[in-house]
């Protein structure tokens, strides 16, 4: 690579993380609804149709700029995940997850954004930016269930008392993950998900203010209920 063609990369790297920056701001101060490509394009200082030189158009910056948000949320997921590489896997596992609470907490608009904003067609393909960090953030939690599944299965249900569809499903998501959870043992994974997932969305949405002021033991007897689905002893945040 030619000297010219290094600082070329690194000012459109540069004006990418700019564009994106701006895109958040724009997210943060005034919703989802407000990131047009004109309105990042004023933001940085260009016209429209030149931020078509870095994004085909909405669509493919809507997707990259999820991609990023989706990388940040998984490196915070990681790096509690990784804080204590002795510990037992419940541990990490229970610290992944209050790292997502906190990551969420901390940046509800961009939460919203990578869970409720729709995904264009580009974005659904493998190759997509987007896809890639989607999975980077659901491997997290996937691959210490497939960890403890391994060295200490937990309870799962008899797949025949399972209704037909429920079972199918279940088979073809196993498959779809390379069999590294038995339909029956990926049941409890995605259970346990649904409902980790399902309580953030509500804490971050505010739906229910009408009965908690704190969230946070409720998000903590939602781990614990996690932890006995998953045969796993409970253990309270570090700092409790």
């Amino acid at each position: 690579m030619s000297a010219s063609t290094g600082r070329r990369e690194r000012l459109r790297q540069a004006t990418l993380e700019e564009i994106h920056a701006a895109a958040r701001k724009l997210l943060v101060e005034q919703g989802s609804a407000a990131v047009t490509v004109n309105a990042v394009a004023r933001r940085v200082g260009m016209s429209g149709p030149a931020l078509y030189h870095y994004y085909a158009g909405h669509d493919e910056l809507v997707g990259a700029v999820t991609a990023g948000f989706f990388r940040e949320l998984a490196a915070a997921m990681e790096q509690a995940r990784d804080a204590r590489p002795g510990a037992p896997t419940g541990d990490r596992m229970l610290a992944a997850c209050r790292a997502m609470r906190a990551w969420a907490t901390a940046h509800p608009a961009e939460f919203g954004w990578i869970f409720a904003s729709p995904i264009a067609p580009p974005d659904r393909r493998p190759d997509s930016a987007r896809h890639r960090a989607a999975l980077r953030f659901e491997q997290v939690l996937l691959d210490l269930t497939v960890e403890l599944w391994r060295t200490r299965p937990f309870p799962v249900p008899d797949p025949a008392g399972l209704p037909a569809s429920l079972r199918e499903q279940l088979t073809a998501y196993s498959a779809a993950i390379g069999g590294r959870l038995p339909p029956e043992a990926a049941h409890v994974f995605l259970s346990c998900w649904i409902r980790l997932y399902g309580l953030l969305c509500m804490e971050v949405l505010h739906q229910l203010d009408f009965a908690y002021t704190d969230m946070e033991p409720v998000f903590e007897e939602c781990l614990r209920d996690l932890a006995a689905a998953l045969g796993l002893a409970y253990s309270g945040p570090p700092d409790a």
